[in-house]
Order: structure tokens, then sequence, then C-alpha cells
């Protein structure tokens, strides 16, 4: 099962020539699950991927520069003909969000289902959930935690060989725990197929001051998405406003022992590169994508999260 994160728009508060507002897809085998969705996120997908048909968006938090993608994006689906439902999930005010966009969007030819999350809510998928936590900017603000199902152990088969039980049916129902007869003896599921193997983890902190809840939510995770929309020059000003530094982006994400941590909400006095600087010094396996970028996400026994940018080649 594949699984990566594209980067569609890596600004903050403004868009800059080389960064548009905040939008990230993360791709699952089929699923498409947008977070945010900064103006101009459209044009972004269809300079990238296509504008997919969506059936899922997730709203950290309501500033103009993560929402105000929504009313182009609904409008250019009506007028697809789109008639597949879509979902957008989101903090307390989501409604009160879309009744006062109503204006602007007008009637659409399809269903558009609010869901307002509280933290530590849950929503469950076919081998993965999502799950919703408290941020620190000052307003209602979620993070979002995409976390996959564990997986079975590794199932030996020259150890069930050894024990009498020959490749076929019975290899199955050892690898979904039922006991089958060996050639002396019955052999157990735990005699064969080692410990459940934890699934991927990818987690979106959202626009936030550093926090306890992240680092929390971000335990283990096989990447961290993290604001960093000051260096440590502005701290007084990060404090202010509820931002984090590159810095302290990057004590989080090694209090949480994460594999990769990716800086985003790129403030256009930066570059990118004074931000990766700052990081490195307090967790070095960051990076700081640009837009187009994605980091491939394999099983931890084959590799390492991989960033891969977009004019590579």
């Amino acid at each position: 099962m594949d699984l990566d994160v594209l980067f569609v728009g890596t600004a903050g508060s403004v868009p800059s020539a080389r960064r548009a507002l905040p939008a990230t897809l993360v791709r699952r085998g089929g699923d498409r699950l947008l977070f945010d969705c900064g103006e101009g996120t459209q044009r972004q997908l269809l300079r990238s991927t296509g504008l997919v048909e969506l059936e899922e968006i997730f709203v950290t938090h309501f500033h103009a520069d993560h929402v105000l993608g929504l009313p182009g994006m609904l409008k250019t689906y009506g007028l697809r003909g789109r008639e597949q439902p879509l979902t957008v999930y989101g903090p307390e005010g989501l409604q009160r969000l879309f009744r006062d966009l109503q204006p602007v969007v007008g009637r659409l030819p399809f269903a558009v289902h609010l869901v307002e999350l509280r933290p530590n809510a849950e929503l469950v998928r076919e081998g993965y959930r999502v799950g919703a936590f408290q941020v620190d900017h000052g307003v209602r603000a979620l993070g979002y935690a995409v976390v996959e199902d564990a997986r079975p152990g590794r199932f030996d088969e020259q150890r069930a060989r050894a024990l009498g039980v020959e490749p076929g049916p019975d290899f199955g129902r050892l690898q979904r725990g039922e006991a089958v007869r060996g050639a002396e003896a019955e052999v157990r599921p735990e005699q064969v197929v080692g410990s459940p193997r934890p699934g991927r983890k990818v987690v979106l902190s959202g626009d936030t001051a550093p926090s306890e809840g992240v680092a929390a939510a971000a335990w283990g995770a096989d990447l961290l998405i993290h604001e960093a929309t000051f260096t440590d020059d502005e701290t007084p000003r990060a404090r202010e406003t509820r931002h984090s530094t590159a810095r302290g982006a990057a004590e989080i994400a090694a209090r949480a022992e994460v594999a990769v941590l990716a800086l985003n909400h790129v403030s256009p006095r930066y570059g990118g590169r004074e931000l990766r600087e700052e990081a490195r010094t307090a967790f070095e396996p960051t990076i700081v994508p640009r837009d187009f970028d994605r980091v491939d996400i394999p099983f931890p026994e084959r590799g390492s999260p991989v960033h891969v940018r977009a004019d590579a080649g």
C-alpha cells in the first residue's frame, strides 16, 4: 500500500512567487485526503496531480490563508457537474463558516456534509484512522494524525514447514490466527507468526505554538509536518501570534522521536534554508519542502521516508 504526502502549498499567511498558501495532500492507496485549502489550491492541484474528486477535506482552523480556496474549489466541482458528496471536517465553527460563505458559493449540484470535530475525535477508515488533536494557536484549531492499523507479524514459512505444515490453506489459517494440525502436534499461530508490526503515521500540526499536545500526537511518527513561521530571532513575535520558530518545531520533533520533520507555513521573509539550518541544530532529519515536493513513506522495514523534490530530474 503506497503512502505519500504532496506539499500543495507551503507558504504562511501570504503567498510568494514560489510558495502557495497552505494545502497538503495525503495519498494512501486510492484515498486522497486534503488538509487545509488556501487560496489557489485548486490551481495548485491542477498543476500537480490534477483536480481529483476529493471525498474529504480537513480544515485545521478558519484563518483566511487556510480556507479561502474552498469557495472556488466547490464552484469548480459544481461547474464540472460533480454529483458525489463531499465531506468537510474542521473545528467547532465550521458550519458558521459555511453559512458565511453561502452567498459566494451559491447552490451546488452535490451535497457538502459538514462535520465539526472536537479534540481527540477519531475517524475510522479501512486500514487507518484520522485523529484530531488540540493545538495552541489562540483560536479553535486542530492538528491531525493519519495512523495506519497495525499489520500482522511476519510469517515464518520455514518454521511452519519444519513443524509439518504444508503450504496452502493452513498457511492462511495460521496468518489469520487459527491453530492447525502439524506433523506431530497442533501448531499455534504464535509459533510461526511474529509480533504485530506498527503501521505508518503522518502528523500535521496546522498553525500552533510549540505544544506538548503535538509532541504526544506525533510520538513515533514517520513524518511530522510542523509549521515554522519564524526563526529564533523572531521568538517574541512567534509567542505573541501563537506560531512556532524552526527550532521550536525541531525540539518538538526530537521529543516525539519522529523519523522526519517537514517544516511548512514558510513566511515570505525566508527562502527555506535558514529554517532548515536552524531546525537541524536540534533535529537533524529536517526538510523544508517546496510546493509540489513530496515525501514517500515506505513501511519501516523497507527504509526511511524519502524527500522527492519536484524539480528532480
